[in-house]
């Protein structure tokens, strides 16, 4: 993203490379209505950090991106960072990382109607290079976790399918996991969320919930657990334990919290078919979109070559693959 100097009035023009398109909006004017495209996420991110109390200006942005849309490689939360970055920089403002991803999940929240967490976000300002992120979604706050897997790799593959459910559908998962708590709450006080509900107690009062809203919260409440286990196999470098969370995981969200799709779950089958591939699962808010492999350094060419080749004879569609690293969070490039 390139930000040119600001005029002196508060419009904000932006061209996208992408897409070559243009949209602009006025600070001072009325909110529109929600405009359905890109610039929900510019003018969302533009009015939560004037509403957190930034003066911010005139400005001119053009953006361009190789962040896939809509694979659910947080490619939203890329363009509000970045704009938000631009944007209070060419102001002569600074707010702290976790303040400027809050900002970001309001946007998302109040101008693009999309009820996100904070994950992609806090990661998006706050990634360390070669660490995870164990975010504690609660305080907002995090502790960056050493990646100790020396021989090992991260592989994203995408399915380049992109279903439109996935927004919809992620507003209704968090209604039903709401509603696990409303009932949960009834049976064991003092519980506000799915993360003040323990496995044992959890499994002693699933039957007590609707089918459906049982499921739900199986997912949210063993995945939980299955993310502090995998703390403490990152911080070992335990790869093949690692692997095997992963793989459960990404059962829990095809059979209990349903968001995922047959070409996510082939890609998951073709990859653990291929030797020196330890783990995968899903990525983002399902029903197309990618997955994430963990895969040994020495097996990824043969790891490429065997899932785009079975991929694209059973599907008819190319997958496209990139082997990733952990980074720093956004910044300023001079």
């Amino acid at each position: 993203m390139v930000a040119a100097a600001p005029g002196s009035r508060r419009l904000v023009r932006v061209y996208t490379m992408n897409l070559n398109e243009s949209a602009e909006f006025d600070l001072d004017a009325e909110r529109k209505p929600r405009a359905g495209s890109w610039l929900d996420y510019v003018e969302g991110m533009a009015r939560s950090l004037e509403a957190c109390g930034a003066r911010l200006t005139g400005t001119d942005l053009v953006i361009q991106s190789n962040v896939p849309v809509g694979a659910g490689l947080s490619s939203s939360a890329a363009l509000e960072i970045s704009v938000g970055m631009s944007l209070l920089t060419i102001a002569g403002l600074e707010i702290d990382g976790k303040s400027l991803a809050l900002a970001g999940q309001a946007a998302e929240h109040e101008y693009v109607g999309i009820k996100c967490g904070i994950m992609d976000q806090y990661v998006a300002t706050t990634g360390s290079s070669g660490h995870a992120l164990l975010i504690d979604c609660r305080s907002v706050e995090s502790t960056p976790v050493p990646i100790g897997f020396g021989d090992l790799a991260i592989v994203v593959c995408d399915t380049g399918i992109r279903h439109a459910l996935a927004s919809s559908e992620y507003n209704r998962r968090r209604s039903e996991c709401e509603q696990g708590v409303r009932l949960l709450a009834e049976l064991l006080p003092g519980v506000k969320s799915l993360r003040d509900v323990s496995l044992d107690s959890f499994q002693q009062y699933e039957k007590e919930l609707p089918e459906v809203i049982e499921k739900r919260c199986r997912h949210v409440v063993t995945e939980n657990y299955r993310t502090l286990a995998a703390r403490a196999l990152l911080e070992e470098g335990d790869g093949p334990g690692f692997g095997r969370l992963m793989l459960d995981s990404h059962a829990s969200l095809r059979d209990d919290y349903e968001v995922s799709c047959a070409e996510l779950d082939l890609l998951v089958e073709l990859a653990m078919g291929v030797k020196g591939t330890l783990g995968a699962r899903m990525t983002g808010g399902g029903f197309g979109g990618c997955t994430v492999n963990v895969v040994r350094s020495d097996c990824i060419d043969q790891f490429r070559d065997s899932v785009q080749y079975e991929y694209a004879r059973k599907t008819n569609v190319s997958p496209t693959i990139h082997v990733v690293e952990a980074a720093d969070g956004a910044k300023e490039i001079r």
